[in-house]
């Protein structure tokens, strides 16, 4: 038999306080559950334009060379974006072709992803939008 503090021979009654902390974790934790997986759906987003913004500039310093073709400019692109784990991207060029580029003129890269393809949660947050980067670089 258990002993009570104060000595009155009854055992004392369990808390109710115990109930209230089994209603307040029902209605918190959903909410936790929700705030961390936004995010990391966030998280997720900012490193695909990252990457996205990464190939972008590679695809562009290796178009502005002299000697360069559109098949350099895209396997370098697409190098960075298969690394990282992107999916679902498109990439384009200004001029289509660089090796019609004269030293000082611009050549810009563009690629776009959907959120869709690279979601953690398939685009619960982002559904339906695409994010899209762009680098300029000056030919040599």
């Amino acid at each position: 038999m258990k002993s009570n503090p104060r000595g009155n021979g009854k055992t004392p009654r369990p808390s109710r306080r115990s109930g209230v902390a089994v209603v307040e974790l029902a209605v918190c934790l959903p909410l936790l559950v929700l705030i961390v997986i936004a995010t990391m759906e966030a998280c997720t987003m900012l490193f695909v334009a990252q990457s996205l913004k990464v190939a972008t500039y590679e695809g562009a310093r290796v178009g502005i060379v002299p000697t360069s073709s559109v098949g350099n400019v895209v396997f370098q692109c697409e190098s960075v974006l298969n690394d990282r784990g992107i999916k679902d991207y498109t990439i384009s060029l200004s001029p289509s072709n660089p090796e019609s580029l004269s030293a000082g003129d611009y050549f810009e890269v563009t690629v776009s992803a959907g959120y869709d393809g690279n979601s953690l949660v398939n685009g619960w947050m982002y559904s339906g939008k695409t994010i899209t980067r762009t680098s300029a670089l000056r030919a040599e």
